[in-house]
């Protein structure tokens, strides 16, 4: 049985710039796996063309063992892709249940009033259902976007820099609930964070990327140990 998730030889260029120079890198069905690298690194446009926003200049990605090029931005929820955002894309006028199922429609899947309460409740935030989502506090509405991406029923989540803003209890809780997140329902995440401490703790597998090219991967504890990647990541003065 091959990966979910596969990507293979992807460059994209912006102009001048290798944005991604060849970029390899499986995820495994029921993984958590983690992308790392300093800013810049090509991550965040790693994840832009999983879910189609970019088409890449040459590689494949691969889905449950077919393209994903040939599908439509609108059509990646419908393959069962989900993905939260940097910086938080929330409609910031309307309440948190309305941001579920007016999200969850835009993305390609429309969810019942009662599917979008359900998955509040699980994450939650049953009780700030009708709360407007610019009065919540920052680490709330980064719950709501998790909210809506899995009140589309994926099977791939893509995390972008989840625990951003958040402080290190909030950080340390946020680890639990996304180990808690794979097991109930049976995801696969692909996780892009800058907090190593939170990376290293609950990934199965590591990808590293630096000035758009892969320089290493395995597990938490062989990436932590590379001299490559020490000198390029977590030897620097980023957290």
């Amino acid at each position: 049985m091959g990966p979910l998730l596969s990507v293979r030889d992807v460059t994209l260029r912006f102009g001048g710039i290798v944005a991604l120079d060849g970029v390899s890198f499986d995820v495994d069905a029921g993984q958590i796996s983690g992308l790392i690298g300093p800013n810049g690194a090509g991550k965040t446009t790693a994840f832009n063309v999983i879910t189609r926003l970019y088409t890449p200049d040459a590689g494949e990605v691969g889905f449950d063992g077919t393209s994903l090029l040939k599908t439509p931005p609108h059509g990646i929820v419908e393959r069962g892709i989900a993905r939260t955002f940097q910086n938080i894309n929330l409609f910031t006028t309307m309440s948190v249940l309305e941001n579920v199922l007016v999200g969850s429609h835009s993305l390609g899947r429309a969810v019942s009033e009662r599917d979008a309460l359900e998955t509040l409740d699980y994450v939650g935030l049953g009780a700030r259902a009708g709360q407007r989502a610019a009065a919540l506090p920052y680490g709330i509405q980064k719950r709501v976007e998790i909210a809506r991406a899995l009140a589309a029923k994926p099977r791939l989540l893509l995390l972008d820099e989840p625990a951003g803003g958040l402080n290190h209890e909030e950080v340390s809780e946020l680890g639990d609930f996304i180990l808690r997140l794979r097991d109930d329902h049976d995801l696969t995440i692909l996780l892009v964070e800058h907090h190593m401490s939170l990376v290293m703790r609950i990934s199965d597998h590591v990808n590293v990327l630096s000035f758009g090219r892969k320089i290493a991967d395995g597990t938490p504890t062989e990436v932590r140990a590379n001299p490559d990647v020490i000198e390029a990541y977590l030897g620097s003065d980023e957290e």
